[in-house]
């Protein structure tokens, strides 16, 4: 039996990594999914994806910092299909690698913007759209930076700790209502940041593999599937007793 049949599901930054591989997954267990990125293209490039597998699918252009912007994607969920009922909240950019009185405030700004108030934004939206119709699971974009400290990464950090925060605020402010707000904190996943962050952090001289994988006790770095995967569960009715949690998906890097 499908997990979720029926279900109507929104995936922000879901234009590529691992925001497009869990729409895919969503749509692969029943739901009917809107996608958002701020990248156009790329998001009809998802829904086109998943249009193809049979399933259903439309795209809702937002930048996540906006309100305005988040407030007509919700419009646009509950005109297409009436109802919410489970969102991840996967927008999210890295910025630059620098020790902290390196790091601009225009770099700060904008990570919060993004990372932060999107989710903020996000949840409050969401919440309300979920509140109408009895219920809903959200899941949140985390990190292992929302765990413990990266150095370099100060703005980032800050961010993924605060968006932690807002999950365990929101899973206790409305679980009587029916509603579980969790977060997951992804490691090392083979995706286009990750990327970008080891290429800063070595000038391009090693591969994402070579620096990221020896640092995880599975001894590789994990795929955006992967972390799919634990998402769609999070959303689904069997972690029904879940709400609050901020789950590592991490090969064990927070272990050691």
């Amino acid at each position: 039996m499908s997990l979720m049949r029926e279900k109507v599901a929104l995936v922000t930054g879901a234009g590529a990594g691992i925001g497009r591989a869990t729409a895919l997954r969503f749509a692969q267990e029943g739901a009917r999914v809107v996608v958002s990125d701020v990248d156009s293209e790329a998001g009809h490039e998802t829904v086109r994806i998943i249009r193809e597998t049979g399933a259903d699918a439309n795209f809702a252009r937002a930048d996540v910092s906006n309100a305005a912007d988040v407030q007509a994607m919700i419009d646009h969920v509950i005109g297409s299909y009436g109802r919410l009922d489970c969102a991840c909240n996967n927008a999210g950019i890295e910025g630059a690698v620098l020790p902290l009185t390196d790091q601009s405030e225009e770099n700060f700004d904008r990570i919060i913007a993004v990372n932060l108030r999107g989710v903020f934004l996000c949840l409050k939206a969401e919440i309300s759209a979920m509140l109408k119709t009895g219920g809903g699971s959200i899941v949140n974009l985390s990190s292992v930076a929302g765990l413990i400290g990266f150095p370099g990464l100060s703005p980032y950090v800050a961010s993924k700790h605060g968006v932690n925060g807002l999950t365990k605020n929101a899973a206790l402010e409305y679980a009587k209502q029916g509603i579980r707000v969790n977060s997951i904190c992804p490691g090392g996943i083979d995706t286009r940041m990750l990327d970008s962050l080891a290429a800063q952090a070595t000038g391009g001289k090693a591969s994402t593999s070579e620096m990221m994988a020896p640092l995880h006790p599975l001894g590789r770095i994990g795929t955006a599937d992967e972390v799919a995967n634990l998402i769609v569960w999070l959303c689904s009715p069997q972690a029904a007793f879940v709400t609050g949690a901020h789950v590592p998906v991490d090969g064990g890097y927070v272990a050691q």
